[in-house]
Formats: structure tokens, sequence, C-alpha cells
């Protein structure tokens, strides 16, 4: 088996609304070959990952995958369990794949993945896992398992940052993480938090500064008259012994900028013990400070927003004796506990066999080779830090009033809204009788979402809570797919929302817009682009034209949207990336209106019936719309309750409950040029349902749909119509079948003497598709240009034409109305030029600024001359 290629989808997609790897193999040679078939194949399998036993794979019994590797099962499907059974093992919790043939030995396997280099990782290694018990060679299956924890370990999410996200999840706030490392962006837009770990968008940076400021944050507690153990910088170790003797033994060293507990030497007893841990902090750090050693316990406070929320003991690592074990084999056999990992990837941290853990059992006459007696407590560090070893017990419910107040206070003092506060004292239920140590910005909480022993605290969710205090309403997401239309949808709805008084994230065939600025140029229908809009941190509202090949090719950027539009799906783009029916397509565009919210709405073009297919993969509210007000699945989706928009005597009405209200009358809105571009009453009636359902008052849509125009400013490139003195020309960006059939409709209400086409279509379009439309030309236009893309998409030049002039001809069309002009605006020129009075001249274009431009030009010659028209 060899791997072709993979790709990893970070969220919803067409295969999984999770995230997961679509990884293409190569079978060579093994695709009618069952694993039973192959010597040994099995057992060895099964002897190597028996976690592939607790697969069901269908049967929904115990051992059921290997019930089918018994009776007889393909490569593709084995290698799609063991990436599952692999990332299960490394303690992640996928359970979805699949596997499909594309042709002959090319298979795809899709199997869930929460990280992306690990899940990668772990494809890599299941074909090698599979290559080597075809080959007969050994293979380190521990070795493979440690390289995914490495992996992982490096990938992964904090306990902090998980803990946040899972609030975040639990309160249906999406999340976005911000490159590779702990910053998460809560939300969208306007209403997004920033956070990274537990410091929040709204933590002071002057705060988080001061709390790294050891000797700083000590100075501005003691001028607030709070308890903190006196100290000193120690610049050389002449000051060292001097200060030592003023403030007296046992003292403390630290670095002044240091974190989670690192370089930390504590109770000191004498001159000697001194200068050896001077000289070891001196190794790694270059500001020291000395202080009083309090006696006493370890408290960590921790404060959400200036109220306590979580309190916990931390106690030192220790083993207990048995007699025969040394200290080295207990500890090993302490770190055997699940509970404890590297780092801080579980509740406790590994115990770590370092200098400072030697130096301090040495202090109390102990080696690593001694054997402690049974029963007897040996204390390793005298530092309480989880990430240096230790535990925490939950003491949240036993602090009293008087020391929360001081720890508001501490909070207050240093400026941080989220901080965990170290104190140490003889019992926290009782005012302070020792001192506050530091204040930590950016404290880690597994020590409180996980204790040791007693009660978890939901510290995750006093974050998030706090971070959304002022408003817990994200802001709302359209998103418009369909095969035609769903740019002008988008626009519609977008301007109407910005006469509502909400600046808007557009994304579009023509570029992102954020409110009435457009930051991009181009084709920005896909993953990024919407990604653009939302983490922008001005856009209220966010809508999003989702096309096609962006769906295919990364899946969704948002999780579920508030409103999902299908404007309609027909027989475009077949034969790309795999789609070849018009089934298939409209599986790929069901994931809009599949990733709408329960409450949010789902809005269908009831006239399609393709589209009317897909109502039953739908989970949220549904609206229809359709021109006429009997159609039967409309009539039967109002009867039961739901919403519907519909076409009466030339109004738009909407009906809810057998309520009905009319929104505006169809000669009003503009996109429709009084009732003649019937594809564009379409496209109003799903704005429309967008709107309605946002809540949108009825007003506000009127008046949008009277001042929207067919134009360069509200809709550039949808039958934008210029009058250049005897002629009219009308750019237009159809580029299919229906669209060119949609727009010839309209154009024919019109008057004019001759039809004047100019016509292309992409060249990634089937061969039967591009003579269909040239077909569709001939019947219809008096007067044909053939021009071309720029961008060839993989054809010769040329060759699209030839196709386009074989369909014009098969029409029955003149060959001499014909006139081939490969370059767009070449032809826009040639077709002026040689127009006629009363010519109506339409280009369907791929760049449409250029055209503009010659438009405007004409305009400009013919204005100076008095002879332009409106």
């Amino acid at each position: 088996m060899k791997i072709l290629r993979y790709k990893y989808y970070s969220g919803r997609n067409i295969y999984c609304h999770r995230p997961c790897v679509k990884m293409e193999v190569d079978l060579e040679g093994f695709k009618d070959i069952p694993s039973k078939d192959i010597k040994g194949f099995n057992d060895k399998l099964v002897q190597l990952l028996p976690i592939l036993k607790q697969h069901e794979c269908g049967i929904e019994e115990e051992m059921g995958f290997v019930k089918r590797l018994i009776e007889g099962t393909y490569l593709a499907h084995i290698c799609e369990h063991i990436c599952i059974g692999l990332q299960n093992m490394i303690g992640l919790k996928g359970a979805y794949g699949k596997a499909r043939e594309i042709k002959d030995d090319l298979y795809y396997i899709i199997y869930e993945g929460e990280y992306k280099r690990t899940s990668i990782e772990t494809g890599k290694t299941a074909v090698m896992i599979i290559n080597s018990l075809i080959s007969g060679k050994e293979i380190n299956i521990d070795e493979c398992i440690n390289k995914l924890k490495d992996t992982l370990k490096r990938e992964q999410m904090g306990p902090s940052t998980l803990a946040i996200v899972r609030e975040a999840r639990k309160k249906n706030i999406p999340f976005l993480r911000m490159g590779d490392g702990s910053i998460l962006q809560l939300g969208y837009g306007s209403t997004s938090k920033m956070i990274e770990a537990t410091i929040s968008g709204n933590t002071s940076g002057i705060g988080i500064d001061i709390a790294c400021d050891k000797l700083l944050t000590k100075e501005l507690l003691y001028n607030q008259c709070l308890p903190v153990a006196e100290g000193v910088e120690i610049l050389n170790p002449v000051q060292l012994l001097i200060e030592a003797e003023r403030i007296g033994y046992p003292l403390v060293l630290k670095p002044r900028f240091g974190n989670q507990g690192k370089g930390v030497c504590v109770n000191l007893r004498n001159e000697k013990e001194l200068i050896q841990a001077y000289n070891t902090i001196l190794k790694n750090y270059k500001d020291v400070i000395m202080e009083e050693y309090i006696k006493g316990k370890d408290f960590r406070v921790c404060v959400v927003d200036y109220e306590v929320v979580a309190v916990s003991q931390r106690v030192p690592p220790y083993i207990i004796g048995d007699g025969s074990s040394s200290i080295l084999q207990l500890i090993n056999e302490l770190n055997k506990d699940s509970r404890r990992g590297e780092g801080h990837e579980k509740p406790l941290t590994k115990l770590k066999i370092n200098e400072e853990l030697i130096n301090y059992i040495s202090k109390n006459c102990y080696s690593l080779n001694s054997i402690p007696k049974k029963g007897e407590k040996v204390v390793l560090r005298e530092n309480a830090n989880l990430s240096t070893g230790g535990i925490a017990i939950d003491f949240t419910d036993v602090i009293c009033k008087e020391n929360i107040e001081i720890c508001k206070r501490v909070a207050r003092t240093i400026g941080l809204d989220v901080c965990g506060i170290d104190i140490c004292c003889t019992d926290i239920s009782k005012p302070i009788d020792g001192a506050i140590i530091e204040v930590n910005a950016a404290p880690g909480i597994r020590m409180h979402e996980h204790p040791y022993e007693g009660k978890s605290r939901n510290v995750g969710g006093a974050i998030v809570d706090m971070l959304f205090k002022d408003t817990q309403k994200q802001i709302p997401i359209i998103s418009v797919t369909g095969t035609n239309g769903k740019t002008t949808t988008a626009r519609l709805i977008s301007y109407v929302l910005s006469l509502g008084g909400y600046k808007t994230g557009l994304t579009t065939t023509g570029g992102i817009y954020i409110g009435n600025h457009c930051i991009e140029t181009g084709d920005t229908t896909g993953y990024n682009s919407a990604m653009t809009v939302l983490t922008n941190k001005e856009v209220e509202v966010a809508v999003l034209e989702t096309a096609r090949g962006g769906i295919i090719k990364k899946g969704l950027a948002y999780d579920l949207a508030d409103v999902g539009i299908i404007t309609n799906i027909t027989s475009d783009h077949l034969g790309i990336d795999g789609i070849e029916t018009i089934e298939e397509l409209a599986f790929v565009k069901s994931l809009i209106v599949e990733a709408v919210k329960d409450e949010g709405y789902s809005i269908i073009n009831a006239d399609n019936d393709v589209s009317l297919t897909l109502l039953d993969r739908i989970k949220s509210n549904i609206i229809l719309y359709s021109k006429d007000k009997s159609n039967k699945a409309l009539t039967k989706h109002m009867e039961q309750g739901g919403y519907g928009i519909y076409l009466h005597n030339d109004f738009i009405y909407v009906e809810k409950d057998g309520n009905v209200f009319p929104i505006i009358k169809v000669k009003d809105i503009k996109i429709t040029l009084e009732g003649r571009l019937t594809y564009n009453i379409e496209n109003a009636m799903a704005a429309c349902a967008a709107l309605i359902s946002l809540g949108i008052d009825y007003a506000i849509i009127r008046k949008g749909m009277q001042n929207f125009y067919l134009d360069e400013i509200h809709n550039p490139g949808r039958f934008n119509l210029y009058k250049l003195k005897d002629i009219t020309v009308v750019i237009d960006y159809a580029h299919n079948v229906e669209g060119y059939k949609a727009v010839m409709e309209g154009v024919k209400k019109l008057d004019y003497k001759r039809l004047i086409g100019i016509i292309g279509v992409p060249g990634d379009r089937k061969n039967e598709d591009i003579i269909r439309l040239g077909n569709i030309s001939g019947e219809n236009f008096d007067q044909i240009y053939i021009k071309e893309d720029i961008d060839k998409r993989n054809r010769k030049e040329g060759e699209v034409a030839s196709l386009l002039t074989k369909g014009v001809l098969n029409s029955g069309f003149e060959e001499k109305n014909i006139n081939i002009t490969l370059d767009e605006i070449e032809a826009l020129k040639k077709a002026i030029k040689e127009s006629k009075k009363g010519d109506l001249i339409i280009i369907f274009f791929e760049n449409y600024e250029p055209l503009l431009k010659i438009v405007k030009e004409e305009m400009k010659e013919l204005n100076k001359s008095g002879e332009a028209l409106a």
C-alpha cells in the first residue's frame, strides 16, 4: 500500500462533521485480496494492536472487526480501523472512519482526527504497519506509539486551554485555534474574545509584566499593606551573605523572573546551603531574589474577574517506604500513576529526577539508592508546584472571608482579571498568619479542575463566563450556496442588513467586503475567505457565499450557521473534483443546511426539485420559497406550520400559521427590472427569507430591495446594463447552461433589434456541457462572438472555443455570423465597433473590471458629445 496524498479538514466537511483526514492510497495489486488470504496477516495484526478487538465494525457486538477479518476484509477498510485504533491508544477519542474506491487499486480512506499532524502521522504509521505485515518484516509497535505520543504532545492543547474549550462548547460558543499554540478565538467577529491559556484579551499587559517581576509584585503588595515575605534582589555573593544575616535563616532563593516553581530553592538553613543554591540558580538565571522562609502550608488561590473561584493546597511530592525498595524505585512506581504525564498533558506531572531533587533529599541524608523503612514518608521536593510533581487538594469551601477579601485586593493591586495567588500559612480557614509569596499571571487551572483530592472546580467555565458577561450572543452567520444566484442573494442580504445598522462581513465571487470596503478582490467563496470575515473584529453579521469548490477542498470555516440557503442545484461543475452526478453535487451542497443551528433556519427553493430532496437532511427550522403560491411542497410545508414565501399577484408574501404579510411589489424590486428578470425574483425571495429569519423589520427589507440596483456599486457583474447611444450592453457572470437560460429569458423581455452574444465558459466543464451551452447560444443570438478565459483550466488554447462553435453550429446557426476572438476585451471592443442601431450586446465575462472600464470609457466619450443615455 502506498500513500498518494492526504488532506486534513479542520472543521465540518462533506465526509464528517468533525475534523478528519482524507488519505488517498494505492493498494498496489491488493484490491481484491482479503487479509485472510495474506499469510499470518490477521493474527499478527490483532497481536500488534489488541485494541482492534474493541471495534464493533457495524456488527454491534464485541470482536466485530475481528470477525470481519476472519470472514475476509480488505486493506483499505483495515487501514481505516488501524488509524482509529492507533489514535485511541494515544488517548484520542476518534471513532469515525470509512474507505471508498476511487478507481481500480486507488482508494480514499477517511478517519476522524482532532489534531492535524498527529492524525496524518497516524495514517502514515497505519500504512507502514500494513506493509510490514504483508512483507513479513518485524515492526516495533511500542516505538511507533511513542513517536505518535511525541507528535501529539507537541501539538495538543494544554489542560487549561482544553478546559476553556470544553466550557465554550457547552455554551455553544465556537472557537478557532490561532496557529499551533494556545491562542484561541472564542466566537466570531465583533463579539469574539481572544485568550491564550488563561490570559484573556482583556487582561492587562502591565499587570502581566508586574506579576512576572516577583520583586516589583512584592513592593506593590507591601505598599497596599498586604502580607508579604520580606525580600531583596541579590546582585553579588557578598550582598547575599550580608542580607542573609540581616533577614535570618531559613531563607528562600528564587529567580526574579521565573515561573512554574523552576529554580526555586526553599528552606535554606545555613550559609553552605545558601551558597550552593545561589550557584545553582546562577547557572540558569541572571536576576535572583532572596526572601525570608515562611513556614506553613502552600495554598494556591485562583481569582477570575476579581472573584475567588477556587483554592487548592499544594503538597510536595513524596514517597512512602516499603522497607525493600530504593527511593529511585519508589519514584519510578509513583510515575506509573495513570494520572501523571509529561508536562501538562494530564492532571498530574511525572516527577523528574534532577539536580534539585537530589540536592533536596541529600539535605535530609538520603540518596536515590537509600531504602526508606516501611511506612516512612520521604518528601522529595520542598517545592509543591504541580509542574514539578506535586499534588493538589481542594480547599475552596474552606477559605475564610477575610482571606477571600485579601486575595481580591491582591488581584486589583496587580491589575489581573485572572491570576493565581500563592499563600503560605498554617490554616487557610483563618486570617493569614504567613504571607503572600507571589502572584501568577496565566495560572494553570488543572489543579482546580482535576484535584488529587476533593471537589473539582469549574475554573474554565468561570473564565468563559467572564469573557462573555457583557454579551452571550454570537454574531449571526448566513451561508449561501447554490448553482446560480448565490452572489446576488448574498449581496442583497448584506445590503439590507447594512440599512438595519449592521456592519457586515461579506464573501462573494467578486471579493471580500467589510462594511462597504472591499479588502480583497477575486473569487473569495472558500474557507480562507470565510475565515477572514469570521476573525475580523468589526464584523457584526457574516454573510458568506459558499461555493461548491470551497466546500470540497477545505470544508466549512465556521461551525454552525444561523441561516443556510440553497438557491438551486443544477448540473454545473459535474465531472470536477470527483463529482459526477447531480445527486453527488446535491450531497456536497447539503452540508450548508446540515450545518445550521437547531434553532436556526434552512432556506430552500421549492421550485427546484433537487433542492427539495435535501429536506430530510435538515434538523433546523425550514423556510420554503416559490414563485408559485400553489407549489405542492410549499403548500404542505405551510399547512404543517412552516414559513413560506411566495409570489402571488406580482407581490412577494410571507406566510406563517395562516398569517399572511405582503413584503413588496415585484416591480419595486430593482434587481428584477420590473419583474423581467424572474431569476432575481427568486433571489429576492431567498434574501427575504434569510432577513425574516434574523428578525429584520419588513420595512427595512422593503427599503433595501427598492434601493439595491443592478449596477457596479450594488451588484457588480450581475446583469449590469448600460446604454451607449444606439446600443445596449449587458455585463453578466453567467457561466453555465442554467445561468445562460435565465439571462436569455430576461433579455427577451427588453427592447432590441438584434441580440449579440459574447460567449465563453470555464474550461473545467464537461465537453457535452460546453457544446450544449453553444447550442443554447445559437438558438437565442443573432450574432455571436466566441472568446475564452485567460485561465484555461488545463485546456489547450482554442479548445473551448472549438467546442462552443460546434454547439452553435449544431443549432442551425449560420457560420458567417460567428466571430472567434479569444480575448474577451478585444471581443467586446469588436462587438461594440461592429454593432448596429438597436443592438443589445451581452458579454458573459471572466474578468469584470477591464470590461467595465471599456463601457465607462465609451459612455464618457458619448457624454462629451452629449449622446450617452442614462
